[in-house]
């Protein structure tokens, strides 16, 4: 497999991920906070999970992103690949940010421009 295909594939597989987790996170801000001190709590949990489409998609999009992530490491070194997981943590920032309306702290902007620039050495070495 060509490098720039795996960088695709790898970079197909993040945005997967990363979407997966947006669907988890919406859906479960729709089922509500979560408290697992009992059995009974667990058993809420599972079907607030299993009666939302959302958090149901969520978990689907890491299945398809995983099934890809196979694919990548059947075709280049781990070392390679895997540093690119940490774009996952800028993806989260900037959608966290801009589509969950959530409060990002400067520090935060700071240690995704470092993972970035950590990917970008990596990824060229």
């Amino acid at each position: 497999m060509s490098l720039a295909k795996s960088i695709i594939l790898i970079l197909v597989s993040i945005s997967i991920a990363v979407g997966g987790q947006l669907l988890l996170k919406i859906g479960l801000n729709k089922i509500g906070s979560i408290s697992v001190n009992s059995f009974s709590s667990l058993g809420q949990l599972f079907l607030g999970i299993i009666k939302s489409p959302l958090v149901l998609t969520g978990l689907f999009c890491y299945v398809i992103s995983a099934a890809i992530w196979l694919v990548v490491l059947s075709a280049v070194e781990l070392s390679f690949a895997y540093p690119f997981i940490g774009l996952t943590y800028v993806l989260i920032l900037i959608i966290s940010k801009f589509v969950l309306r959530e409060d990002v702290n400067p520090i935060r902007w700071i240690g995704a421009a470092v993972i970035t620039a950590g990917v970008i050495l990596i990824s060229r070495g």
